[in-house]
């Protein structure tokens, strides 16, 4: 069953008898690798990440072409499995094994958002939150209206995405991402298919929507101009970190 989305609470270091407890980041990764075998020979997408991501962070992953950002997105939402390393998530092995156990935990965690929006045409905003709720376990309208509300889309539950323009229906998007209630949110190039004013309009929603809800953020851009709406900042070459930098 989907847990709640967790809210950033801070725990009092005292409990348990003087005992610091620290609490195991949201995403872990060791020594991860991805290879890829080719006619030509094997191509190392990833070779040797070492990531952690905690609760509340926002990460902009950068890097030019080819250098595994999305592959690490990739693994990292278990749409694939690393070739060697190790991966947890909040303290628990993430499934690598292309089961039943690995499609619940994208269900259960993981929101994404597509560079091209990827709504259904023939269902309204409201029908295309609704859809992902009853395929995630529940409808729930009430929430749906909150949502949009929340990214400033409360008036255009019943057009069509047709019917809006390119920043509203990826506003539509994060709002169905959040839908279901996912622990980490993912995008790749999500402000790729938008001019410089409207990506501005969508990351600040994003953002504030992120915050109300708890929710963790990483996303790939090739986009420097985004890293202000970034709590850190990841720079991948030839599948290795090569920095890891916090914003602000």
């Amino acid at each position: 069953m989907t847990s709640p989305v967790k809210k950033l609470i801070s725990t009092p270091c005292w409990a348990n008898y003087g005992v610091v407890r620290m609490s195991s980041p949201l995403v872990s990764m060791r020594g991860l690798e991805r290879h890829y075998h080719m006619a030509s020979g094997t191509v190392r997408a990833l070779d040797g990440i070492d990531l952690e991501v905690s609760e509340g962070e926002r990460i902009i992953l950068l890097g030019p072409s080819g250098s595994g950002k999305t592959t690490l997105l990739n693994c990292i939402s278990a749409l694939d499995s690393p070739t060697a390393g190790s991966y947890s998530f909040d303290g628990s092995p993430v499934p690598n094994d292309d089961s039943e156990e690995m499609t619940s935990f994208r269900r259960e965690n993981i929101g994404y958002v597509f560079q091209f929006f990827n709504l259904l045409q023939d269902l309204t905003v409201m029908e295309n939150i609704t859809l992902i709720q009853e395929l995630a376990g529940g409808r729930d309208e009430a929430r749906a209206r909150q949502l949009l509300e929340l990214v400033g889309l409360s008036e255009e539950v019943d057009r069509f995405p047709a019917e809006i323009s390119g920043g509203q229906q990826q506003r539509v998007a994060i709002a169905r991402s959040l839908a279901k209630r996912p622990r980490l949110l993912l995008g790749d190039e999500l402000t790729g298919n938008l001019d410089s004013k409207t990506s501005a309009m969508v990351m600040e929603v994003l953002v504030k929507a992120c915050q109300s809800e708890g929710i963790t953020c990483i996303f790939v851009t090739h986009d420097e101009t985004l890293v202000e709406y970034s709590t850190r900042v990841v720079r991948l070459d030839s599948g290795r970190i090569w920095s890891d930098t916090p914003v602000g």
